[in-house]
C-alpha cells in the first residue's frame, strides 16, 4: 500500500511538472514544433522547440528566451561607419540639438546664448513618462537602433545610406539617458517602453521604420509584433 501511495504521488508530480512548463500544440515524431504567434506574442516559447529534449525552461521574462541581434555581423559592427549628430545645414546645431528643440516642451536655454548647443529645456520621456530639464540628462534614442540596423541589412548600404538613417528625425526621440542605455540594441522582442500607453506607438514607429529602409525582420520579430498590435486601437 505504501508503494502504490508513493507511485501515485510520484505520478501527479511528474504531471503537474509537465503542465505547469508545457503549452498546447501538436508535436512532430521528434517532438517538436514550430512555436504559433500567438505563443511568441505571449512569450512562451519562439521558434522550433523540442518538448523531449529534458532542459527546463527558463523563466518568462528572461530575454534569452528570444534571439539576440548579436550575431557575427553585430561584432563586425562599427558605430563610427554610422555618422550621427552632423550639422547638414550647417547652422551650428546638429541633430541631436535639433531633436532636443523638437522634443522640448517648453523654449530651450542654450550654452552661452550661441544658439548651438542646448542646455536646458522641458523633456517628457515617452518611453517613462518622467519628466527633465536638463539636456545631460536626455540622449537621443534610436528607435531602430544603429547596430540593429546594421545586422538587419544595413551593413551592405553605403557611408552614405548610414549616415541619412542614423540622423532621421523620424528614427529620433529625445529619452532619458539611462533607459537608452538599457536598451541598448535590443528588438521589441528584448525590450519594450516602460511607459505601456506607448507601445502601440513604438511598435508602429518599429514596423513604418522598417519597411521605409527595406530592413528584414526575423520570424519571433514579426509574430511578435503583429501579435501585439492586433490588440492596439486604431
Amino acid at each position: 500500500m505504501f508503494v502504490n501511495i508513493k507511485a501515485f504521488f510520484l505520478t501527479s508530480f511528474i504531471l503537474l511538472s509537465y503542465d505547469a512548463f508545457g503549452h498546447k500544440g501538436r508535436t512532430d515524431s521528434s517532438g517538436g514544433h514550430n512555436c504559433s504567434a500567438k505563443s511568441v506574442g505571449k512569450r512562451l516559447c519562439t521558434g522550433y522547440h523540442n518538448h523531449n529534449s529534458g532542459a527546463a525552461p527558463p523563466p518568462l521574462n528572461s530575454v534569452t528566451r528570444m534571439p539576440s541581434n548579436n550575431s557575427t555581423s553585430i561584432s563586425k559592427y562599427n558605430r563610427k561607419s554610422w555618422p550621427h549628430w552632423v550639422d547638414n545645414d550647417h547652422d551650428c546645431q546638429n541633430t541631436r540639438t535639433e531633436i532636443l528643440i523638437r522634443d522640448s516642451l517648453a523654449p530651450v536655454k542654450f550654452k552661452r546664448n550661441k544658439g548651438c548647443n542646448v542646455t536646458w529645456g522641458k523633456w517628457l520621456d515617452p518611453y517613462t513618462t518622467r519628466t527633465f530639464t536638463k539636456a545631460s540628462d536626455i540622449d537621443i534614442d534610436h528607435i531602430i537602433p544603429l547596430a540593429h540596423a546594421h545586422s538587419s541589412g544595413g551593413k551592405s548600404w553605403s557611408r552614405g545610406k548610414k549616415r541619412k538613417f542614423a540622423n532621421d528625425p523620424e528614427n529620433l526621440l529625445a529619452v532619458e539617458d539611462n533607459v537608452n542605455q538599457q536598451k541598448g540594441s535590443k528588438s521589441p522582442v528584448q525590450w519594450m517602453p516602460e511607459n505601456k500607453r506607448y507601445h502601440c506607438i513604438y511598435l508602429r514607429k518599429w514596423k513604418y521604420l522598417k519597411a521605409k529602409y527595406n530592413l528584414s525582420e526575423t520570424k519571433e520579430e514579426r509574430d511578435y509584433i503583429a501579435f501585439r498590435l492586433e490588440n492596439c486601437v486604431s
